[in-house]
């Protein structure tokens, strides 16, 4: 008797989590399902709105108070700009950060309490980190709003992205790998450029172009410190005034004039495929060094 009771409560419990896994299950349908209708009708309302004036001309001209002869020239190459300092700045300092708290520093109060914070800071808004490149850079040291200016205060956005993720990478290297090396009679330096490095470049570079692909899309920084939203020249220098493409787009979409709206989609075609590449490309390098490590 005892036995059968038994096994009519397995079955009721089985029944029962049979039951939640199901409406779990549809629930996450559902949820994805939505996701995908708003991400499809987003996509739908840029690109049937902005194919309009997405031609060689929007590529070639720069901004216009005329939407059929407004283009991205300026923001483009500003964008470009802003990327030859960030990138190798933020990476050489990230990268680095990330070896010395990881291989060299002491496990202490100290470092814990470094480590702590700097994890806090990739989740602080940008707009603060605006308001310090104000502080420092356009006013401290008398950059202005120039190109410096902007790609010092987006590094400062992105370095600690790029810390965390790089010490994410490293701690994934096998010790085995470090006491090989150590074994063979390597020395730490050797040990970190010749087997630690080449293991977590996957998720090194993966980790710094993701956030540089943030570096691209931010607009609040870059409005804080003073960058401009028309710009009809292309720079010359670091030192020069520029624009970039979020602030091109939200310089078009704040126009009263509707035609501003589909050029402002066309601007929005580019920033997207511009991500897009940056972010392929992270997939691809992490593909090709997994297969080695």
């Amino acid at each position: 008797m005892s036995t059968l009771i038994n096994q009519e409560q397995v079955k009721k419990e089985m029944s029962s989590r049979l039951f939640k896994n199901n409406v779990y299950k549809a629930l996450f349908i559902v949820a994805t399902i939505f996701a995908l209708a708003v991400l499809v009708i987003l996509f739908y309302r840029i690109f049937s709105q902005g194919m309009k004036y997405f031609d060689v001309d929007f590529f070639t001209s720069f901004a216009s108070r005329r939407p059929s002869e407004a283009g991205i020239l300026g923001a483009l190459v500003g964008s470009l700009w802003l990327l030859v300092i960030i990138a190798p700045l933020s990476i050489f300092l990230g990268v680095g950060t990330a070896l010395y708290l990881e291989e060299y520093a002491k496990k202490n109060r100290f470092t814990r309490f470094i480590e702590l914070n700097i994890s806090n800071l990739a989740g602080v808004p940008s707009i603060v980190f605006g308001l310090l490149g104000l502080t420092i850079f356009v006013r401290g040291m008398n950059l202005g709003g120039s190109i410096l200016a902007g790609g010092l205060t987006m590094s400062l956005l992105i370095l600690p992205i790029i810390v965390v993720a790089s010490q994410e990478a490293i701690r994934t290297v096998p010790k085995a790998l470090r006491e090989a090396s150590y074994g063979m009679g390597a020395t730490k330096w050797q040990t970190i450029r010749r087997v630690v490095l080449p293991a977590a470049i996957p998720g090194i570079l993966t980790g710094s172009i993701l956030a540089l692909s943030r570096a691209i899309g931010e607009t609040a920084p870059l409005i804080v410190i003073g960058a401009l939203s028309f710009v009809n020249y292309l720079p010359s220098g670091f030192m020069d005034t520029f624009t970039v493409l979020p602030m091109q787009i939200f310089n078009w979409t704040s126009r009263p004039q509707e035609e501003f709206q589909f050029v402002a989609a066309s601007g929005i075609i580019v920033l997207l495929i511009v991500l897009i590449v940056m972010n392929s490309i992270a997939v691809l390098i992490r593909n090709k060094f997994q297969k080695n490590y």
